[in-house]
């Protein structure tokens, strides 16, 4: 067993003895990324400018691209083995996600993007995607400020191996652990993809088609559903839903609209989340009213349906609340309804506008046809999803705790291995 010391360093502790505490900024150069116009955009010409999205699992992908026309600095080129660093995010999961240039690409990188230049870009990379890194992200984020600066980059000082022969073994034993556990990530994420399209499915199919045997499909002159039973009939969203339009009384508490979460109050979403989230003070007036069992248009719902309450509280007047039938509508029916992926279709074929973030209004809402269905129908379809979707989900839990096992094994490698605690096998 090879003998330690301390590094004097929290997060990083004992070290071997013949290694060194560096700070990256002696072991290479850094630089911030491109700022540029939106007026630079120019489609599919120019230079490429990486960001944020192009950083995936380690590795740069070219699938959300931007191209600027203006004329970019050398400097600003990225080269095959720099490491493309996220500096600056609206989630502080995406900082200081980073990946390898791995070809002498026409590119650059943008801003809020950060390249560290290295003569050992590969053991430098582990680096950064081990605990220590991770440590020291933490300690630069404040209540109103989460950045990586090149400053505080820079500054933060790592175990460094200065043993060239050592270092190889380091990274060549990394690879192929790492490829190993990439592998078996990459076969369970097949399988969650694969439950969440059966889980869309069984959804979809439940709520457009119903689930009674011996009932017979009739046209339904509806284009996004065309089939449907033969004791549903086709009808305007007015009749089944209408807007709630009461202003929020005061001390209401305030709400938060989620696709993951659906309608919480923002405490809670806070508590889940670990997001700072702004609560009206002041001009409470502004807020709406939302009740138990209402349907929130949310600033989302083309992207993932409308969400279901549960709760009474306020929410932002950008939001428009749904009020359902009493006599037509069973609300847990069409909490599935709204989720499936034929209506979400539907609803963004009322736009040619469909964004990140767009808004959807009352007046999409009501240019998709509906259907009156037999309220005793609903609670069965309901109770049926309710129980299959819960199956599913309970091995899609499973499934993506598996992820997060091998995630936290594959950091806990790293880290053993980059600061000198584990030494590689023979």
């Amino acid at each position: 067993m090879r003998e330690m010391k301390d590094s004097g360093i929290a997060g990083i502790g004992y070290i071997p003895k013949s290694w060194e505490v560096r700070r990256i900024k002696t072991l290479g150069a850094y630089r911030n990324g491109l700022t540029y116009s939106p007026n630079d955009i120019c489609g599919d010409e120019g230079t490429l400018v990486l960001r944020a999205s192009n950083v995936k699992n380690g590795r740069i992908v070219y699938d959300d691209n931007v191209f600027v026309s203006c004329v970019i600095k050398s400097e600003l080129m990225v080269e095959s083995g720099d490491i493309l660093i996220c500096s600056r995010s609206g989630s502080k999961e995406l900082i200081g996600k980073s990946a390898i240039i791995d070809e002498n690409a026409n590119a650059s990188f943008g801003a809020f993007m950060m390249i560290f230049r290295c003569d050992e870009p590969k053991y430098m990379f582990y680096v950064l995607n081990s605990p220590v890194f991770t440590y020291y992200l933490g300690t630069f984020f404040t209540s109103t400020i989460n950045q990586l600066t090149g400053a505080n980059f820079g500054d933060m000082k790592i175990a460094y191996c200065p043993n060239k022969m050592e270092k190889s073994k380091i990274v060549k034993f990394l690879d192929k652990k790492c490829t190993e556990i990439d592998a078996l990530t990459a076969d369970i994420q097949t399988q969650i993809e694969n439950l969440e399209q059966y889980k869309q499915s069984v959804i979809t199919e439940a709520v457009t088609r119903g689930m009674r045997k011996g009932s017979n499909l009739k046209e339904s002159g509806v284009a996004w559903c065309p089939l449907i039973p033969d004791s549903w009939i086709v009808t305007n969203p007015k009749a089944l839903f209408v807007p709630r339009l009461k202003r929020a009384q005061k001390g209401e508490r305030q709400l938060t609209a989620s696709q993951k979460h659906g309608i919480i109050y923002q405490d809670d979403f806070l508590d889940l989340e670990s997001q700072k989230v702004v609560t009206v003070e002041k001009g409470f007036s502004i807020l709406k009213q939302v009740e138990p069992s209402d349907f929130v248009i949310s600033m989302r719902s083309f992207q993932g349906g409308l969400e279901y309450s549960e709760v009474r509280g306020s929410i932002s007047s950008a939001y428009v609340m749904l009020i359902p039938n009493a006599e037509k509508v069973y609300p847990p029916f069409y909490r599935w309804f709204f989720k499936s992926s034929k209506y979400i279709n539907a609803i963004q074929s009322t736009t040619n506008l469909v964004r990140d973030g767009q808004a959807m209004r009352y007046e999409n809402f009501v240019q998709v046809p509906l259907f009156i269905i037999p309220i005793e129908e609903q609670k069965e379809i309901a109770k049926y999803l309710n129980g299959h979707v819960y199956e599913i989900d309970a091995v899609l839990m499973d499934k993506k705790a598996q992820l997060e096992t091998l995630e936290e094994y594959k950091k806990s490698l790293i880290y053993e291995y980059v600061t000198g605690k584990k030494e590689v096998p023979a």
